[in-house]
């Protein structure tokens, strides 16, 4: 695992404790509402009748459905459980009736007591609704739990529609960027012609390689970089990187290149124990202000802003001249707050990534990158006129590779389903066979690096092998690049062979 990526660590090994409680279970005799609901009328589960462990019913308030709610998920343990019987097999959409009025928060989803994702909860202070995803339930009985997650919520309801797992959206594949490169359009064409028909595969960081190919016997197709060590308040502290040399040689070998930045702040950097100059990405460890320095465009924060764009682009550049085409996704996670280009909220971080869009591609004229945008909610969205691809980061509990269709939805009609949809990191990856079952498209998964990968809880190694050798799944033996440069190795070969 990085350094900045032991958050993640803390909330695997948190979540993995509350996998181990097994909950009890209520009974519902529920089979002609179930029928009834066939297209027609949702099935509404009240929480208040479900079997409790660790939480209480309570009906103080209003705007709630029924005769009450479930509160009180605070205990590690705490979950609520429903039982369905004579349940209609098939697929369901699932809205969770809740409020969450200390704050934003996520409740854990399981079905049939194997985890069904992490249910993003919007701050409310009034009782609303979220979109869980699909739940596909068997024919008989099933269970359907939420456990604590980040706790601190209360719980109206559970509402069930049956539905169908939807056909792929017909993407654009139209770059954003009228100069887009030759090699930029083809890689998007390529995309966009294999989008619902198969998943590309993707890893972060080049030296994974070799590990994964001894357990497939397959390389993945894409690989992820981090232009991180080129941030300049990282190399006037010694830091250096030769991603941009190693990405030119994964090019060469016919794969697919995704570059990410985590950007150490220009200025600001705290640097004292627990707070170091290498977090200088993360909220927490810098003083740095965005929302101040795009206020003031004669700062010297706006103008340190503009050189870490410009630092950045000199390497960008090599790739450009070496026509090698580029998933660009900055900013990354800024709907999370953890990183200081999403501390001040959307308006400030949808103001910088136009910027960055604006100065690489009209001052830089680096026409080879595909712009990828990496937030669900639309009030983080900084528009259809530079986005090419619309992401999710997905990190579920470890071993949990449900098809995450709550988030793909979300992306769907975040965009009204114009746009490409990739999972550009994942820990846990999702089922291929999931993903059809559901109607989850997604284009692509790049799994994240260290025991995301290698420990065998987030992905065991049969569950890798199953991915990589899985029919629906894209490696880098597939690529139309890596074929071709195989074809005219062979050729070149066959012709010395001759002579």
């Amino acid at each position: 695992m990085t350094e900045f990526h032991g958050r993640r660590m803390v909330i695997a090994i948190s979540a993995a404790v509350i996998v181990i409680v097994i909950a009890a279970t209520a009974v519902y005799s529920m089979r002609d509402r179930l029928a009834k609901s066939d297209g027609g009328a949702a099935l509404v589960l009240e929480a208040e009748d479900g079997v409790l462990y660790g939480t209480q019913a309570a009906s103080a308030g209003s705007g709630f459905s029924g005769s009450g709610y479930v509160t009180d998920f605070i205990a590690d343990d705490a979950e609520l459980t429903f039982q369905a019987d004579g349940v209609q097999e098939g697929l369901y959409r699932a809205v969770i009736g809740y409020r969450a009025s200390g704050g934003e928060k996520y409740t854990e989803l399981f079905l049939n007591e194997a985890p069904a994702g992490k249910v993003h909860l919007v701050s409310s202070s009034e009782f609303a609704e979220a979109a869980a995803g699909k739940l596909y339930l068997n024919a008989g009985s099933n269970t359907i739990s939420l456990k604590r997650g980040w706790g601190y919520y209360d719980i109206d309801y559970i509402k069930l529609q049956k539905t169908k797992a939807e056909a792929a959206h017909k993407v654009q594949a139209e770059l954003v960027n009228p100069n887009a490169t030759d090699e930029a359009k083809a890689l998007m064409a390529f995309l966009a012609d294999n989008f619902g028909k198969a998943v590309i595969s993707g890893q972060q960081d080049f030296g994974n390689i070799p590990w994964i190919e001894k357990a497939t016997g397959k390389r993945p197709a894409i690989i992820g970089f981090d232009l991180i060590d080129y941030s300049p308040t990282r190399a006037e502290n010694g830091a250096k990187s030769y991603e941009i040399e190693t990405a030119l040689t994964w090019n060469r070998i016919g794969g697919i290149v995704s570059f990410l930045w985590h950007w150490n702040a220009p200025t600001g950097l705290i640097n004292e124990p627990g707070k170091e100059w290498w977090r200088g990405f993360y909220t927490d460890s810098v003083t740095f202000d965005l929302e101040a320095a795009l206020r003031d465009k004669e700062s010297e924060e706006y103008k340190l802003l503009l050189r870490d764009i410009d630092v950045i682009a000199g390497q960008l550049k090599i790739l450009s001249m070496n026509k090698v085409p580029v998933l660009f996704r900055p900013l990354h996670e800024a709907e999370g707050g953890w990183f200081w280009w999403g501390a001040k909220g959307p308006e400030p971080a949808k103001e910088l990534y136009r910027i960055v869009y604006d100065r690489l591609v009209n001052k830089h004229e680096l026409n080879n990158l595909i712009w990828v945008w990496n937030s669900v909610s639309p009030d983080w969205y900084p528009g259809d006129d530079v986005v090419d691809i619309v992401s999710y980061d997905s990190y579920p509990l470890p071993g949990d590779h449900s098809a995450v269709s709550n988030y793909y939805d979300q992306l769907v009609e975040l965009t009204g389903g114009t746009k490409l949809i990739a999972m550009m990191e994942n820990g846990s990856i999702p089922d291929p066979d999931a993903m059809e079952q559901y109607g989850a498209h997604w284009s692509l998964f790049i799994t994240w690096t260290g025991e995301f990968l290698e420990d065998g809880n987030h992905n065991s190694m049969e569950f890798i092998q199953k991915v990589y050798n899985h029919p629906n799944v894209i490696t880098l033996d597939d690529l139309p690049a890596y074929i071709e440069k195989q074809k005219q190795k062979a050729e070149a070969e066959a012709g010395t062979t001759k002579k």
